[in-house]
């Protein structure tokens, strides 16, 4: 009732279905009102039993530190809204000592695939349906060899490819299309262009793609063609939705990797490719600045999500340390 109607600007002022309206009229009663966050006293019980709400799943446990410190800013954002409005003086999450539990920033190299189990991947995903998998093969290919965000694949046109017959071909990326729902685009479908991720909507981020790569978008266009220029489309030239890719990687790992992989973390989750492709870049010797750039990421972001994937420099660490024990 709160997600669908009351906090959505379309619908809040339409007539109400009956569980809706009771709904909503429930929440109304059971909440506190803004003057509590007013008042000296009563101020830090409320912030913190809304703190420590924030930090725990509906079955009481704790929730992971990433929940936690997403909720904590959705409040602290609607609360500064409050004072915008002159509702409220301060912020009053400011006045109360709480702290958010860390998040581990840096990934974790088991969700890493090799080359050689990419691959592998991908030819699974081949088996996966007559028609989804397919069609998909191509994006999650764009998600590793070109360490691609899925919205950044699924906004990608024809017409911003270069693919020759041969040697190396560029992508250039001019936006994301990423998945916010229906009840919150303007036409009412389930994806809305925008620009590349923290850039201006004219920037655009060419990125040099390997011959296999090229290869298997050419297959791709050959096979499947496009839907309005777009490259990744369903068979009936709709959108496609996370669901559907989700649902299509889990098959693809049931089929292509032994039962202890597939228990692993390993390419758990499709975004878990383009951290494989990072790290390859990487631990090529690529230099940082143009990982980061092909990557859409700042250099100083990279170093420190990609800092305990690279590979190279335990050896000749280990051996240092060896010597200074056998002074």
């Amino acid at each position: 009732a709160l997600i669908g109607w009351a906090f959505n600007t379309k619908l809040r002022k339409t007539p109400q279905p009956p569980d809706i309206a009771s709904a909503l009229a429930w929440a109304k009663r059971a909440s506190l009102p803004l003057s509590v966050l007013n008042d000296p006293k009563e101020r830090p019980r409320a912030i913190r039993a809304a703190l420590d709400a924030c930090s725990r799943t509906l079955d009481g446990r704790a929730a992971a530190a990433t929940t936690t410190r997403r909720k904590r800013a959705v409040l602290y954002n609607a609360l500064g809204y409050a004072v915008e409005l002159g509702e409220l003086v301060a912020n009053p999450v400011d006045t109360v000592q709480w702290r958010a539990p860390a998040v581990a920033e840096t990934v974790d190299r088991r969700v890493v695939a090799s080359p050689a189990q990419m691959r592998e991947l991908l030819a699974a995903l081949t088996y996966v349906g007559r028609r989804s998998g397919p069609r998909l093969r191509a994006f999650f290919a764009l998600l590793y060899f070109a360490a691609l965000r899925p919205s950044e694949a699924l906004d990608l046109r024809i017409q911003d490819c270069h693919l020759p017959r041969k040697g190396w071909g560029t992508i250039t990326l001019v936006g994301t299309e990423p998945e916010v729902g229906k009840a919150w685009t303007d036409d009412g479908t389930r994806t809305q262009r925008r620009g590349l991720k923290w850039r201006s909507t004219k920037t655009t981020r060419p990125v040099p793609i390997p011959p296999e790569l090229v290869a298997i978008l050419r297959d791709h266009v050959k096979t499947h063609g496009t839907s309005g220029g777009r490259l990744f489309a369903t068979a009936t030239g709709g959108r496609v939705t996370s669901a559907a890719y989700y649902r299509a990687w889990r098959k693809a790992r049931e089929y292509a990797l032994p039962p202890e992989l597939v228990a692993s973390p390993i390419a758990g989750r499709p975004y878990d490719l383009r951290h494989g492709g990072v790290t390859l870049w990487l631990n090529a010797g690529v230099p940082a600045p143009e990982v980061a750039r092909r990557a859409g990421h700042s250099v100083d972001v990279l170093l420190k999500i990609y800092a305990g994937c690279v590979d190279g420099q335990e050896e000749s660490v280990n051996e240092r340390i060896g010597k200074a024990l056998a002074a």
